[in-house]
């Protein structure tokens, strides 16, 4: 798992990547200090941000740890624990002041209003890839945008395993450009679903340019 990663880190320095998301160990698992090593091994090939999601769930003083190590320069949380998030941000913020914070939730936006309460103003969205109009306009103040295309595409992508990658690839080969099909045991967008998906960003635009 540690060979592979810093495969990939260090193909990814030589085409020029400024940093890294740093997903969670593949399979192995180990122990707090073991984990802090695989940490700094990638982080010095590349700056990281780490991901905390799936077997990675961290304590504050973890993740302050983690923030000394050189390189380490962020957390994305994809896990949704406010109360532990806002004690990682109190603890780090005394130390590391610079250190940076993502919601990395499915569909952040439904959630952003509560991260940004608790000092978390990024976050990553799928949305990005195939409706930017729409994902700006929503970071620009226009809530109407969470009840008329947000929640509806969370409740779309709920209906079948797999449809947060899928709906993406999807959305964006409605937008005009052929990225393929997904990839099994991942399924594509039934036909019915991507009508569905065609009507929510056709209202989603609309309402970002009105």
């Amino acid at each position: 798992s540690l060979g592979s990663a810093l495969n990939q880190a260090r193909a990814a320095r030589e085409a020029g990547a400024d940093g890294l998301l740093l997903m969670p160990p593949y399979l192995a698992q180990g122990p707090g200090h073991g984990f802090k090593a695989y940490v700094a091994a990638v982080a010095a090939e590349l700056p990281v941000i780490v991901y905390q999601r799936g077997t990675v769930v961290l304590e504050p003083d973890a993740v302050v740890e983690l923030a000394g190590i050189p390189g380490v320069i962020g957390l994305k949380d994809g896990v949704g624990d406010i109360d532990r998030m806002q004690r990682i941000v109190l603890a780090i913020r005394e130390a590391y002041p610079d250190f940076l914070f993502f919601n990395g939730l499915p569909t952040a936006e439904l959630t952003m209003p509560a991260y940004r309460g608790i000092g978390v103003d990024l976050y990553s969205s799928a949305v990005f890839a195939f409706a930017p109009e729409i994902a700006l306009a929503y970071l620009n103040g226009d809530e109407r945008l969470l009840t008329e295309f947000y929640a509806p595409l969370v409740r779309l992508r709920g209906k079948v395993p797999g449809y947060p990658v899928a709906l993406v690839k999807a959305g964006v080969r409605l937008r005009g450009l052929d990225v393929g099909a997904v990839r099994p045991p991942l399924v594509d967008v039934t036909p019915e679903h991507l009508e569905e998906l065609a009507r929510l960003i056709k209202t989603g635009l609309e309402l970002a340019t009105s």
